[in-house]
């Protein structure tokens, strides 16, 4: 009897162990740094960005205020620009050629957005400006052009606890490797498998855009009874009716409706994928959401992003003829770091220009983009994969540089 009893004893340990085990320790997801104040004040910890980013892979956006890459046109090229892109240019390319010094003035600005694991550096310059420095030591000054510039931010100070720094007090933040084991943390990252009409796609999830942390919660009512379902307590979100079937990890089950986080208001579904960047499936192609903890391939740290390159390759145009060298896409970004966008399938993809092996437009409204892991998009409705596009720069040397409209593009391929 009492080595049935130690046997199952053992058995209980070793699948505990096993339990343990699999746990993976998320901690280095977390964004981490330094934080100083105007009054000189310094707080270390984790840093959550307003009351969304969190993570090392989540977008810090704003605006670029010029575009200094437009000096690099002919006034013929200018005006074909014009011409071609018409009145949807017309917005953008209003230039002066000023006779006195040769150069352009423009209102033309473009949408900066790198990840957060990026950047060595943020210095506050006003209510609406900053430089970014990154991790090369290469400086960019942007402007106000989405809410993470005027954020609050929030740090789970390693003394103090929680600390709230409000914009206007904020003088820099500088970026460190997040530790192993954090004594605090906001939460836990909210991972699973998102099922669409064309497919499914596993990753970190922000759910509404909004929640996307474990503590973070579901608000739905039934018939009789109003809930708010924390994340870490939810095994599966499926679309019912005109709103959810929620399941919970004891079994339970819910038909929720009566909330944007569970009806048609919902503004959808982001999922994070490590390398690719981030993909935003409308409600309307949304099928089914389902928990799971992430695996050890499934972490990024800090020190995982290594810090910006040229963009680099060759340009084949329609015509034969190619060039190689230092790339500028679309007249703006020039780094590695920064992303390309489009859509397939009402799914819009965000993507780290690091991620991507080749370009091939198609036709006016789309492009076919192939992965270095392999996989292949069309992407099309916007600037960056469409006729708006406003063309390529390609430098064989400093002093020696092409400039390809969009329609004489074939290919282009990145080293």
């Amino acid at each position: 009897m009492k080595t049935k009893i130690l046997a199952t004893t053992l058995l209980l340990i070793s699948l505990f162990a096993i339990k343990a085990y699999s746990q993976v320790n998320t901690d280095e997801l977390f964004i981490y740094g330094k934080v100083t104040t105007i009054d000189g004040d310094k707080y270390i910890g984790q840093i959550r960005w307003g009351t969304e980013e969190v993570f090392w892979f989540d977008f810090f956006n704003a605006t670029k205020p010029n575009n200094e890459n437009l000096e690099f046109l002919s006034r013929s090229e200018m005006n074909d620009l014009r011409e071609t892109s018409g009145h949807w240019a017309e917005r953008w390319v209003e230039r002066v050629f000023s006779v006195n010094d040769g150069s352009y003035n423009n209102n033309f600005t473009h949408t900066f957005a790198c990840q957060f694991g990026d950047l060595k550096s943020i210095e506050v310059k006003s209510r609406n400006r900053v430089n970014i420095i990154l991790k090369d030591d290469q400086v960019i000054r942007l402007d106000d052009g989405s809410n993470d510039i005027g954020a609050t931010i929030r740090i789970l100070d390693e003394e103090l606890g929680k600390v709230e720094v409000k914009w206007d007090r904020l003088e820099r933040v500088d970026f460190m490797e997040t530790p192993k084991n954090l004594k605090d943390k906001f939460g836990e990252p909210i991972f699973g498998k998102v099922q669409t009409r064309y497919g499914e796609i596993t990753g970190y999830i922000q759910w509404d855009h909004d929640e996307r942390l474990s503590v973070d919660k579901i608000d739905g009512e039934t018939r009789r009874d109003n809930y708010s379902v924390p994340f870490e307590n939810i095994q599966s979100i499926e679309k019912y009716g005109r709103g959810v079937l929620l399941k919970t990890k004891s079994g339970k089950e819910l038909e929720l409706d009566g909330s944007n986080d569970v009806n048609r208001e919902n503004r959808g579904i982001i999922v994070n994928t490590l390398g690719m960047g981030y993909v935003d499936i409308p409600w309307s192609e949304f099928e089914k959401l389902t928990l799971s903890d992430p695996a050890k391939g499934d972490l990024v740290g800090y020190n995982d992003f290594k810090g910006p390159n040229k963009l680099a390759g060759t340009v084949l145009l329609t015509n034969g003829t190619s060039y190689s060298g230092i790339i500028v896409y679309d007249l703006d970004e020039s780094i590695d770091i920064e992303v390309l966008n489009g859509e397939k399938d009402d799914i819009e993809y965000l993507l780290p220009f690091r991620a991507i092996q080749k370009i091939n437009p198609k036709n006016y409204y789309y492009t076919q983009v192939t992965l270095k892991d392999g996989d292949m998009l069309l992407l099309g409705k916007t600037q960056d994969v469409s006729d708006q596009n406003t063309g390529i720069l390609v430098f064989e040397s400093e002093s020696n540089y092409h400039y390809i409209p969009w329609r004489d593009v074939e290919e282009i391929v990145f080293k």
